[in-house]
């Protein structure tokens, strides 16, 4: 695996910052600042502006101020539309390879999700979140699954963090169906959990358009 450049480091420290609000929508960004709060040069900087701006993620304004672009709902649902069809297969594949270890494994994971929530930690739960559904496709044998979720997640990921601090119980309640659901082996159930565990974020959508209508575009 090769070394991550300094433009991939600050895509990765830009692009999380994006997905869990730090940087909210219409939030403005400056070349000369983010390069001088890194102590790195403009170059690796405007590459990684233009690689966010690829994936819709901030707007590139010539002569202007740089903005995080608002929240896209169609984003947010081609997003799902892509990461509903690579799980829902992934778990077909699950139910009939993950071993006993890797239940209990994943069985960890909630324990470690219920702790988080007990303690209203957003970001603990998220990135537990994340690992729940990254294991599952690891332990199948299908990382790369994960990776092309990954890679289409983000517009969907800004929706979910704004709604875990009300969303978070159901999430993890949905979790321990889809556990149970491979512990029993049922394919058809884990695809029907994981399909109606997904599909929240339409709901999450609806919601935010009245609780926080100035986060969309």
């Amino acid at each position: 695996m090769r070394a991550r450049s300094v433009t991939d480091q600050i895509f990765d420290l830009l692009y999380d910052r994006v997905v869990n609000l730090t940087l909210p929508p219409r939030a403005k960004l400056s070349e000369a600042e983010v390069a001088a709060q890194m102590g790195v040069s403009r170059q690796p900087v405007r590459d990684a502006f233009y690689r966010l701006s690829q994936l819709g993620f901030i707007q590139i304004r010539p002569q202007r101020a740089t903005i995080v672009t608002p929240i896209s709902e169609e984003a947010v649902l081609q997003a799902y539309f892509i990461r509903a069809a690579l799980e829902e297969s992934c778990m077909r594949v699950a139910t009939a390879r993950l071993t006993d270890d890797h239940l209990k494994a994943l069985a960890v994971l909630l324990d470690l999700q219920a702790r988080e929530i007990a303690a209203g930690n957003r970001a603990g739960f998220h990135a537990l979140d994340d690992q729940f559904h990254h294991d599952i496709c690891a332990f199948a044998g299908l990382e790369f699954v994960w990776i092309l979720v990954k890679e289409n997640k983000g517009h969907m990921d800004r929706a979910r963090y704004l709604s875990l601090s009300y969303g978070a119980d159901t999430a993890f309640a949905e979790h321990v169906q889809i556990l149970d659901a491979l512990r029993r082996r049922d394919a058809e159930a884990a695809v029907a959990t994981i399909r109606q565990h997904l599909s929240r974020i339409e709901g999450i959508i609806a919601q935010l358009r009245i609780d926080q209508p100035q986060v969309f575009g």
